[in-house]
């Protein structure tokens, strides 16, 4: 039984309560932060278990890194409080399985590309960018031997994550490479934030893509042609776990020579992409899912942007049509990337 590292008296001592004041789905005051947040530590209900979206904001909103966001979950994990409809959560926890059957295992010495379940997006990692790099993905016929595990964030079961984590991780572990470079945010999310606040041990040491892409930039910095686009990047809740490799997005704009729009979802005001939100049973959660989406594309539209950058493949999925009905492409962050090196892109 994995154990949640969480500090209640950190939390209890905390003056801003910026997890929960600053949520931008949620109206919350300091006074009713502090009394909502002093329930869900107590492991008793709260109107918070029932109306999160499920967003992660509130892991980068807490100034003490205190994890607040999984203590919510878990602790609807505990009380049965599930964000999605029975039905919904019956079928994901089931397609998400892993282990069926044996995976081959080839070793792997040193650095590898982490597709996990992406197989699908194969085409997205070609060229000189990734070239030589042995990548790990799932064999469709076996199923998730590499999946990650956490979007059942989403689905409030912190326990069914613990339970297959540990499988995955000694599938992985068992290539024996020292490094992964994760093409997910929430892959990279999982083993640097994720397992660590649960005492999970993590047997390689996880690299973001947007790290690895930005240094790979650099050693092919003489191939670089300044694109001279101007892009809006869709920031993927995920990403909410690793706000240290946020910042690699505007270094990465800056040496392929992109101009990152000014918006007003952006950083750590950024909306999700509304997948979650779409599925959820509160009542108006599709009409609301609507108006955030509406909200980021309309802020796209109106910074200028010419190109909506995407590293979620939820989100692409969620906001990669609707965007292009409004006139401004949808790229993954690795085919941007390929483009300023000279590749074509499919």
């Amino acid at each position: 039984m994995y154990k949640l590292n969480f500090n209640e008296e950190m939390c209890f001592a905390c003056k801003t309560q910026d997890c929960l004041v600053r949520c931008q789905h949620l109206d919350i005051d300091q006074n009713t932060a502090r009394a909502e947040m002093e329930k869900i530590i107590n492991g008793e209900d709260s109107f918070v278990l029932h109306d999160c979206v499920t967003c992660y904001a509130c892991e980068e909103y807490c100034p003490h890194g205190n994890h607040p966001f999984y203590l919510i979950v878990q602790r609807q994990d505990e009380l049965g409080i599930s964000p999605l409809p029975e039905p919904l959560v019956k079928r994901g926890i089931q397609t998400g399985i892993p282990f069926r059957g044996e995976p081959e295992i080839s070793e792997i010495k040193g650095t590898a590309l982490n597709m996990g379940v992406f197989s699908n997006l194969m085409d997205h990692v070609q060229g000189k960018l990734f070239e030589g790099l042995p990548i790990m993905s799932h064999d469709p016929r076996k199923m998730f031997h590499y999946f990650c595990q956490l979007m059942y964030l989403h689905y409030g079961k912190t326990s069914l994550i613990n339970e297959r984590l540990v499988n995955i991780l000694e599938t992985i572990a068992a290539h024996k490479a020292t490094e992964l470079i994760q093409f997910h945010d929430e892959c990279y999310g999982t083993y640097t934030s994720y397992a660590p606040a649960f005492g999970i041990e993590v047997p390689f040491k996880s690299i973001h893509l947007f790290d690895y892409l930005y240094h790979k930039l650099l050693e092919l910095k003489d191939d670089i042609k300044p694109l001279n686009f101007k892009v809006a990047y869709q920031r993927p809740c995920s990403s909410r776990l690793s706000p240290d490799m946020h910042p690699y997005v505007g270094k990465i704009f800056d040496l392929i020579g992109v101009e990152q729009v000014k918006r007003e979802y952006v950083d750590e005001n950024a909306l999700c992409c509304g997948a979650t939100i779409l599925g959820q049973k509160k009542e108006g959660s599709r009409r609301y899912c609507v108006e955030i989406q509406k909200k980021n594309i309309e802020d796209m539209k109106k910074a200028g942007a010419e190109i909506c950058v995407f590293n979620c493949p939820a989100c692409m999925q969620t906001l990669g049509m609707p965007v292009s009905k409004n006139g401004i492409m949808p790229l993954f962050m690795s085919d941007l990337c390929r483009l300023a090196i000279g590749e074509k892109i499919a």
